[in-house]
């Protein structure tokens, strides 16, 4: 096996073992990135002489006193959308591209002082407000499993990173499912905490309520080292939670006996779901039971009409982020992001009210789901992964009333509530692209969704197969 595939353990391991150089380790990487990035475009910056130093001084620290950190020499890409210290932070975008922080955001600081060594920033689309226009930075980023489908927005680059093998881990950030589609896409593991959980200090914000970041890697136990180095309280983001953090890596498990899942029928509605993910996802259902789970299904007829609720409140939000610069450099934008961040500003204070109420009862409801179960499951995306397609125009009033009407999305309620979801393989569809099983919880229960996620992956082969089409 090339050592770039190897899990976050196994390349630990044989650091301690002095088996493995931190330095050899990062050549690799930075090999691959050199050979097929320009193929898939999944890095903005590729921070190439800072690595190695940073690589070079992780060998000696090891060598003269072992490990010293969970993460101690091993490489870490990250979504463009993540302040770091001296090195350019573009958010996918032109209007920042040459802006160079003055500090790391938090998540970045946490993760070095583990030890990770940072190779570099991921392709994203612009301020994470989603698709339609060309990407700024590498256009198409490509799916590294089929090269003319889409890799899943908006933290694109750190899905594909982690595929095509081009990191060991990534860092991405999910508003209302930007880890977790392209997670599913690319075929890897891609967790949305608690809203709180991890600190957003330093991360280029594009909705207040629902941003945060969150792993993405090869595999759970991946997820779980990086989710307990980056969470936790940080007085420089008064939203994060004192909760503490747990070793989710120590909670990982493969026996489910007694634990109550439900199913969401609403999302299994042939009228909603594609045919292979429907059967790839049913087939989940089933081997979740073979383990010791409770398997039920329930419906919950609110999360078919959760799209306009969200288009409000996650637009409202980011048109008032960017009011000063809709107004003074609005032709800097790309066509839909501008069309897309004016719209959250014709919301009338109806509409918003009349949204964050409905979230309201929706919260209540959807908490109130836990009171009977334990996790809820659910297809990661509905539909297959699709071809790329140049654009998604808004041009008029009606084609953004369509566009949001009839949004309908399994991200949403996390996204809305605040709770966590994980997205890990369950399969294939007929176009032989990966299908994500999606595995959500009740606040701060992310050690019960690892759990979970880990005894199917590791009962099943699907974390095994590897993208290959971007070699050819």
């Amino acid at each position: 096996m090339d050592i770039t595939e190897l899990t976050l353990t196994q390349m630990m391991n044989l650091m301690g073992q002095k088996k493995l150089s931190p330095v050899e380790l990062v050549d690799a990487y930075l090999q691959r990135i050199e050979a097929y990035d320009s193929t898939l475009h999944s890095y903005i910056t590729v921070t190439h002489k800072e690595a190695r130093d940073a690589a070079i001084k992780a060998e000696r620290s090891i060598m003269n006193t072992g490990l010293s950190g969970p993460l101690h020499g091993l490489p870490l890409a990250v979504k463009d959308q993540f302040e770091t210290l001296g090195i350019l932070t573009t958010a996918g975008s032109r209007m920042l591209s040459d802006y160079i922080p003055s500090n790391n955001a938090t998540v970045i600081d946490r993760c070095i002082d583990a030890g990770a060594i940072l190779l570099g920033k991921l392709n994203m689309t612009a301020f994470a407000t989603g698709g339609g226009d060309p990407y700024q930075y590498g256009n198409p980023p490509r799916n590294p499993w089929d090269l003319e489908r889409d890799p899943g927005s908006s933290s694109s680059g750190s899905g594909i990173a982690v595929a095509a093998s081009l990191c060991a881990m990534s860092l991405g950030e999910d508003t209302i499912g930007s880890i977790r589609g392209p997670a599913s896409a690319n075929g890897i593991v891609g967790l949305r905490p608690t809203w709180g959980r991890v600190s957003r200090f330093g991360m280029i914000p594009a909705c207040w309520s629902m941003d945060t970041g969150g792993p993405m890697a090869a595999t759970v136990e991946d997820v779980a080292i990086m989710l307990r180095v980056i969470s936790g309280y940080d007085s420089r983001d008064p939203h994060t939670s004192r909760m503490p953090v747990q070793d989710y890596q120590a909670a990982l498990s493969t026996d489910l006996s007694g634990l109550r899942i439900g199913i969401l029928t609403e999302y299994m509605d042939d009228c909603l779901v594609d045919g292979d993910v429907k059967k790839a996802v049913s087939s989940a259902y089933k081997h979740l039971e073979t383990l010791g789970a409770n398997i039920e299904e329930l419906s919950l007829p609110l999360l078919t009409n959760l799209g306009p609720e969200c288009a409000v409140i996650s637009l409202g939000d980011a048109g008032y982020l960017h009011r000063d610069w809709l107004t003074n450099r609005a032709n800097e934008y790309g066509p839909n992001t501008r069309r897309t961040l004016l719209l959250g500003n014709l919301f009338t204070s109806q509409m918003i009210q009349k949204a964050i109420r409905i979230r309201e009862v929706f919260v209540r409801k959807w908490l109130k789901l836990f009171d009977k179960f334990d996790l809820l499951v659910s297809p990661t995306d509905l539909a297959k992964t699709k071809r790329l397609k140049s654009s998604d125009s808004i041009i008029n009033p009606t084609d953004a009333v369509e566009r949001f009407k009839n949004s309908i999305g399994t991200a949403m309620p996390a996204s809305l509530a605040g709770t966590p979801a994980m997205s890990v393989p369950c399969g294939f569809d007929s176009n032989c692209m990966p299908v994500g099983l999606q595995i959500m919880g009740r606040h701060f229960e992310e050690a019960t969704i690892l759990k979970v996620g880990y005894s199917y992956e590791q009962t099943n082969t699907w974390h095994l197969q590897k993208a290959t089409s971007y070699k050819l």
